[in-house]
């Protein structure tokens, strides 16, 4: 791969992606072939960060309905975010890829602290960074995050990775007549009240014209063609 549409990116993972086919917890499987994915985009110059979610050990959200005060329950979401890094981490550097991890909570045992010309330094470097923790902060989601830190370290694209192939006009798991979209405008994904990226998430990329390609994990070598400029999955813009 050496011609690429872009040359530093967020991809953002839900823990759900972690899974594979289990109910709980991580697939081995599925975080080596995500791994090796990874390092073959990072041979090719690309700039690579990783935005984890966590909702595949903890989800603040759902444990907050079910009695956890919201706050508490957010930060142990933020945990379990660290746990997901981790294991990337391992799985890149068994490959031989450099990585960091960067918590967004300082744990300076396990990860670097998130410090923003540090983290572009090492994608400079050609290292895979990983950041964790969410925004550090209750009552915003890891999607939030990765816009958050995309607008930071100057990507020029989030990749979103999903179940799914793309955005639909209803949940295509339960509705046989959703349509998929090529490409849809940020104010009308608000619009619509589509369950992409959380609104924060979507209003800042809107407001800084930042596009947020939305795809499936499932096909492999869906993000290298991405990055190729080949049109899959469902691109986000103004």
């Amino acid at each position: 791969m050496t011609r690429t549409k872009y040359k530093r990116v967020i991809l953002k993972l839900s823990g759900e992606a972690l899974m594979g086919d289990k109910s709980y917890g991580i697939d081995p499987h599925v975080i080596h072939l995500i791994a090796g994915e990874l390092k073959e985009i990072a041979s090719s110059g690309v700039q690579i960060a990783v935005v984890i979610g966590g909702g595949n050990i903890f989800r603040g959200i759902d444990a907050s309905a079910k009695g956890i005060e919201r706050t508490s329950a957010d930060y142990m979401g933020m945990l379990a975010t660290v746990l997901n890094a981790l294991a990337i981490q391992n799985a890149l550097e068994r490959l031989g890829v450099a990585t960091r991890v960067q918590t967004a909570i300082e744990m300076k045992e396990l990860a670097e602290p998130y410090i923003r010309r540090k983290a572009v330094r090492h994608l400079e470097k050609g290292r895979i960074v990983i950041f964790a923790g969410g925004t550090g902060n209750p009552f915003f989601t890891t999607d939030t995050a990765a816009a958050l830190r995309a607008m930071e370290i100057g990507a020029q694209v989030i990749l979103k990775a999903t179940k799914v192939d793309g955005v639909y006009s209803s949940d295509p798991m339960k509705d046989s007549a959703a349509k998929k979209f090529s490409e849809i405008k940020y104010i009308d994904v608000l619009k619509r009240g589509l369950h992409v990226m959380d609104s924060t998430a979507i209003s800042l990329c809107m407001d800084n014209n930042l596009p947020i390609v939305v795809f499936s994990l499932k096909k492999k070598g869906n993000i290298k063609k991405i990055i190729e400029g080949k049109k899959i999955g469902t691109l986000i813009r103004g």
